[in-house]
């Protein structure tokens, strides 16, 4: 139990669709209790590559009790690597590594999430309920709608507080590519006028009417709608693509660029669209039959 229960990546039965089930289910609840909600999601900047290895083995030392031949070992791992380029046959001068994990290995991952463990802590030191997917990070707060400037107020407290951790473990927070959404049911309104933005680190961003979080479309009423859209569009692309060649295949080398590239893409986070109407299903199937009749 040293992984912060709210971390779903790089853990047996977590993805991106346990992580957007949690969120997606807290809000649908808090909608239908007659509140609104505030979510806000950040991006950090290229995360792994910024990790500092003394912060990182003194966590793994006095957080998580590895010492030791065990810390030595996690030191001689870190530590001491270079990096360089080769183009065709020439090749770049030799540059240290004296930060980050190493991407592409089994421990990266692991050693990233535990290095930002403190990081949720600090967030429910706020009451502010968060979602996070290895450095992508969803804040979210539910409240009554006469409720919204102080949920707003508490949210920007919260999030210079995260700006200021960035800064002392290194991190540094995507400012350009952090989005807010203010989510409600259609009937709710505001008693003092419906709010436009949130400063987030002395950045005014101003609430998007839609967002893509974690690779799935949500909107501000929290429909489907938009994401189904999108699904489909792609998946015609991509349909369209394997028609243009498929002469030189065999049906069963169809199948697997069929189920490669069209029907993952149908079956991304379906769980998600549990109760949509029948006439947004109807879409995704009229795709699952293009395909299937190229295939056959």
């Amino acid at each position: 139990k040293l992984i912060c229960p709210s971390q779903s990546a790089y853990r047996p039965h977590h993805s991106t669709e346990t992580a957007l089930l949690k969120i997606t289910n807290d809000i649908l609840l808090a909608l239908d209790s007659g509140n609104v909600s505030l979510l806000t999601l950040l991006d950090l900047s290229a995360a792994f590559d910024t990790i500092d290895h003394c912060i990182l083995l003194d966590r793994l030392q006095h957080m998580y009790g590895i010492s030791g031949t065990a810390l030595s070992w996690f030191s001689s791992y870190l530590t001491n690597r270079t990096q360089s380029v080769i183009v065709n046959d020439h090749i770049s001068q030799v540059s240290s590594l004296s930060y980050g994990v190493p991407q592409g290995s089994v421990l990266g991952p692991i050693l990233f999430i535990l290095y930002t463990k403190p990081l949720s802590d600090l967030i429910q030191c706020h009451s502010i309920e968060s979602q996070s997917f290895a450095d992508d990070t969803q804040l979210q707060v539910s409240v009554p709608p006469s409720n919204i400037q102080s949920a707003i107020s508490s949210l920007e407290t919260c999030l210079s507080d995260i700006q200021t951790w960035m800064l002392e473990n290194k991190l540094k927070l995507n400012n350009d590519k952090t989005e807010a959404l203010l989510l409600r049911s259609s009937s709710k309104s505001f008693s003092v006028g419906k709010p436009t933005t949130i400063s987030v680190c002395g950045c005014e961003i101003s609430f998007s009417s839609s967002a893509r979080n974690l690779g799935f479309y949500i909107r501000d009423n929290m429909t489907v709608e938009l994401h189904i859209k999108n699904v489909c569009r792609s998946a015609y692309s991509e349909l369209r693509r394997i028609s243009t060649i498929r002469h030189l295949l065999s049906a069963d080398s169809t199948k697997t660029l069929v189920s490669t590239f069209v029907l993952s893409r149908l079956d991304y986070c379906n769980s998600l669209l549990s109760g949509c109407p029948k006439h947004l299903l109807e879409k995704l199937q009229k795709v699952q039959n293009s395909a299937a009749g190229l295939v056959l």
